[in-house]
């Protein structure tokens, strides 16, 4: 079952995590209680999960930001797309990036961004066949 992420889920996600590319989870504290409720309550910020009997198994982020360019339309944003090593391959994934993009349409948003850390060619197809394009723009990262 595709759907957002409620208030209740934050444990599973953050377990979820540590197949993207974080080696603990963080404490819980007064930050993370309120980065989780910034994050719940705020309307352009989607946690989209993959729920399978009880489990979340996958899961990704898409932040719609509002824009003064392209005739005032928004743009999103996808980040941490994960999915548990157990399940990987079965498009779990592929649904949490398609549930994005119809939040995106609904949204009027001109387009869809995804950065990876990625170099391995089999994300890049996986990447590809979700309708992501490596040719139109060139991204860059500066570290803080």
């Amino acid at each position: 079952m595709i759907r957002e992420a409620i208030y209740s889920d934050l444990d599973a996600i953050l377990e979820l995590y540590l197949f993207l590319h974080e080696d603990c989870i963080p404490a819980h504290n007064e930050h993370l209680k309120t980065i989780w409720m910034q994050i719940i309550e705020d309307e352009n910020h989607h946690l989209i999960v993959n729920e399978m009997n009880g489990k979340i198994i996958s899961s990704c982020v898409c932040v719609v930001i509002p824009n003064l360019t392209r005739n005032v339309r928004p743009y999103a944003f996808i980040e941490n797309v994960v999915t548990h090593s157990d399940y990987r391959r079965k498009g779990y994934a592929s649904q949490c990036l398609a549930y994005a993009k119809e939040i995106a349409k609904q949204n009027n948003c001109y387009k869809m961004m995804l950065l990876t850390g990625s170099k391995d060619p089999e994300t890049m197809q996986f990447y590809e066949r979700a309708g992501y394009n490596r040719i139109d723009k060139t991204g860059f990262i500066q570290w803080l």
